[in-house]
């Protein structure tokens, strides 16, 4: 019996596929969760599996306190307890993992860029509609505080009719092999640069691109090293978003209106809200909720769907998702990017 409904006294036991550094922030979450009366009897850290390398997920697992530790995928999956799965592994196999969950009766939350393009999003998709069982995007900011805050303050009108927004987050991460693998989806784009434009799309949810233009540097292996973007949005606006993975960045998101403008301290995982006047003279300054890691709003968003019976998460649904997926697709058509899985029969 699956948590949905009402197994394990409604607590939603959660599985970690993937041993990763991303894993073990996850795992940390979990963990604190366990701990922490609010979320104790919502979530538990249930299992954590490898590829291929048992004693390295019991070593993973005794690290966090999961009651399992699978080596191989399959014995994961095999699990009648796993509620809910968070997938950990790279980019270019979270198509390949999340439908192997779902087809094997998991709930799944899937990390961010939720696939290396489009069509691999729209056939996980498509296999959560057709299961009944969730499918959401864990893109971490999307279910933060500091999203409602930001909402909050330019629906407020202090800094009257936003005209122009730009976003930045940049970290050196060449040294990491699968950043640098085409095969795997590298490059900032779906790694960092998904934050940017995420960052766009929250302050402006109603607002689409209607012209882009773009530019990126390539490295020699044909992944994108960083890159910039304009985005022209039918509601007036213009957002500027750039990444990259040989630098560090301010991590700063702007929204600037006709009457100030405001300013997001870290929009990978905000810390303040600063807003300004036309005079630049600071009128507030906002600070975010006390949090855990931050990873335990999607964790609960996740929990309760999956609860609830639910196939998304209204903080990212699917068409968001797919939104998502088609913008950075188009960006890197403009770029000449193309992966090598990409040039398959299935165009995957």
């Amino acid at each position: 019996m699956s948590a949905r409904n009402g197994a394990h006294g409604g607590i939603v036991n959660v599985a970690i596929l993937g041993c990763g550094r991303i894993a073990h922030h996850m795992a940390e979450t979990l963990r604190m969760m366990g701990q922490d009366e609010r979320y104790s009897k919502l979530v538990r850290a249930y299992a954590v599996a490898t590829r291929a390398d048992r004693e390295r997920a019991e070593t993973f697992g005794r690290q966090y306190g999961f009651d399992k530790a699978y080596g191989s995928y399959e014995e994961l999956l095999a699990d009648p307890e796993v509620d809910l799965v968070y997938i950990a592994t790279p980019h270019a196999l979270h198509a390949e993992h999340a439908i192997a969950c779902m087809m094997a009766g998991k709930n799944v939350l899937v990390e961010k860029s939720f696939t290396a393009n489009e069509r691999q999003a729209r056939r996980v998709l498509d296999v959560s509609r057709q299961t009944r069982l969730l499918c959401t995007e864990a893109i971490w900011t999307r279910y933060m505080p500091s999203r409602r805050i930001i909402l909050d303050t330019l629906s407020s009108g202090v800094i009257g009719t936003p005209h122009q927004a730009y976003a930045n987050l940049s970290y050196p991460t060449t040294h990491k092999a699968r950043m640098v693998d085409p095969a795997m989806a590298g490059g900032a784009l779906l790694d960092v640069g998904v934050y940017p434009i995420n960052f766009m799309l929250m302050a402006f949810p109603e607002a689409d691109p209607v012209r882009t233009v773009s530019s990126c540097s390539l490295t020699d292996r044909g992944v994108d090293e960083q890159f910039s973007a304009t985005f022209w949005l039918d509601n007036g606006v213009m957002a500027v978003v750039d990444s990259s993975m040989v630098s560090t960045g301010s991590r700063t998101g702007v929204i600037q209106g006709d009457r100030g403008y405001l300013i997001v301290e870290n929009i990978n995982n905000p810390e303040r809200i600063d807003v300004f006047g036309a005079d630049h003279r600071r009128i507030d300054s906002i600070a975010v909720p006390k949090q855990l890691t931050g990873y335990e709003y999607q964790v609960v968003s996740a929990a309760k769907a999956v609860l609830h019976g639910d196939v998304e998460c209204e903080e990212m649904p699917h068409e968001e998702t797919l939104r998502v997926m088609r913008i950075m697709d188009a960006l890197r058509a403009q770029w000449g990017e193309v992966y090598p899985f990409e040039r398959t029969a299935d165009g995957s």
